[in-house]
């Protein structure tokens, strides 16, 4: 709704979503103008194809690093129109009956310019009411840009917890077939650990999906009150001056504080369970695999698709090396078409990696993608210090600590059968059930810097 001030200004300078004076201007690409607060509330839960609010053009939507810069020429005219408006019963000094133009910085106060050289002030420093209030208003905006920033990483937070909340469930449960298939080869007194560890993995699996749920529930209640605040700014900085200056400072330290407390989203992760005698088991099938020099074989798309998980968008555009032998895949010199093999990968402390087996096919292929068949890989990869484990094919996230040091691959080729060992805790990271080879297996490894 339009302020009384605003009816009094040229129309070049009101906003016609809000009917007021501009507050950060932003010009969309039809050439309309609008407050870019006025934009950001407007189009926050628009469509993909956001469109002008005067003309229904097309627009995409704004990038507020870009927008969100005071228009001093527009302050300034604002300012020029409202000064001119009669003064209220705030802004005449009761003493002397002349309008109070002055701020005072010591009390707070706004004074007139005998006031302001009495007794109680002479040594304090004075500032025009205007340019105080234009220095708020420039505090008031960098602090919506913050507000807005931190509820756009908010939102952002929420769709990545909502995925991994949707798709709990359905991991714990491929989770409690993998373990169950794990127990009968070991044998009949590993029954009782069997049962505790099942029991145990389905109680921290509900602990973890209530914590999601909880995750998501705070980060949607303070989507509100970001947006809550958000508001109290923008009518804030359209407050005349004196008005705002009487609240403006609560109103910002209420605004910083609770910056100080966004949500972040929760990184799931179940706990290691050793499984007894189960590296005692494999290590009886162990066989030692030597690399294959001769495979020149880069597997460029999958190490590209390694990447772009590894990269955000900014940094996607950084030259990648093929040739660097950092990102070069090996194969293993053996390949398997029956029995049982187990051998052990070094991956150190990398937090990028790929090891596996491929279909012997692929070592005369280049285009090899995460989503291949006949793949059976397991992935670790890190982003900003965090690190996530992914296997293939099809592709699945698994929320579980990461590995360091030998991972351990076991090939049970009759059965159908890959799983994948921590060594250093004795425990299964996952496994590949009930899968048909009728083709050779091929051993394959890439390991970034250790």
């Amino acid at each position: 709704m339009a302020s009384a001030s605003a009816q009094c200004l040229p129309t070049e300078i009101i906003c016609s979503i809000c009917k007021d004076t501009f507050t950060d201007p932003a010009t969309i690409r039809c050439g309309h103008r609008f407050c870019t607060p006025c934009l950001c509330l407007l189009w926050e839960d628009a469509p993909t194809v956001t469109c002008c609010p005067v003309c229904k053009a097309a627009s995409p939507k704004m990038d507020l690093k870009s927008t969100i810069l005071a228009k001093k020429h527009i302050r300034s005219t604002g300012n020029s129109v409202i000064c001119q408006l009669p003064g209220s019963a705030k802004q005449m000094c009761r003493t002397h009956q002349v309008i109070k133009l002055y701020f005072c910085e010591a009390d707070k106060s706004l004074l007139c310019l005998f006031c302001s050289r009495s007794t109680g002030h002479a040594t304090h420093e004075h500032y025009s009411v205007v340019q105080v209030a234009e220095h708020y208003r420039e505090h008031l905006l960098m602090q919506m840009k913050s507000i807005w920033k931190k509820k756009q990483e908010n939102q952002r937070n929420i769709k990545k917890v909502t995925n991994t909340f949707r798709a709990w469930e359905g991991f714990i449960n491929l989770r409690l077939v993998m373990i169950r298939a794990e127990y009968p080869k070991v044998c009949q007194y590993l029954q009782e650990e069997k049962q505790k560890h099942l029991e145990m993995l389905a109680i921290e699996g509900t602990v973890i999906f209530q914590r999601l749920n909880r995750n998501v529930a705070r980060m949607i209640h303070m989507g509100k009150l970001l947006r809550k605040t958000y508001e109290e700014l923008k009518e804030m900085c359209l407050k005349a001056d004196v008005d705002m200056l009487q609240g403006v400072e609560d109103t910002m330290k209420r605004s910083q504080l609770m910056q100080l407390y966004i949500p972040q989203p929760l990184d799931p992760q179940l706990s290691t369970w050793t499984i007894t005698g189960m590296l005692e088991r494999l290590n009886s099938f162990r066989v030692y695999i030597t690399l294959d020099g001769k495979i020149r074989n880069g597997c460029v798309p999958l190490i590209e698709a390694l990447r772009r998980l590894q990269c955000g968008p900014v940094d996607r555009d950084v030259p990648w090396d093929a040739a660097c032998p950092e990102n070069t895949p090996t194969w293993g010199a053996q390949t398997f078409t029956a029995g049982k093999h187990y051998w052990e990968v070094d991956v150190g402390n990398s937090g990028d990696w790929v090891i596996g087996l491929c279909k012997e096919s692929w070592t005369s292929r280049n285009d090899m993608l995460l989503n291949s068949e006949d793949i059976f890989l397991l992935l670790c990869v890190s982003k900003d210090g965090h690190f996530s484990l992914f296997s293939t094919f099809p592709f699945l996230p698994h929320y579980i600590q990461r590995p360091q040091g030998y991972i351990g691959v076991f090939l049970d080729y009759e059965c159908g059968m890959i799983s994948f060992i921590n060594v250093a805790r004795g425990s299964l990271i996952c496994n590949f059930l009930s899968r048909s080879f009728s083709f050779p297996l091929r051993p394959f490894i890439w390991c970034g810097p250790k």
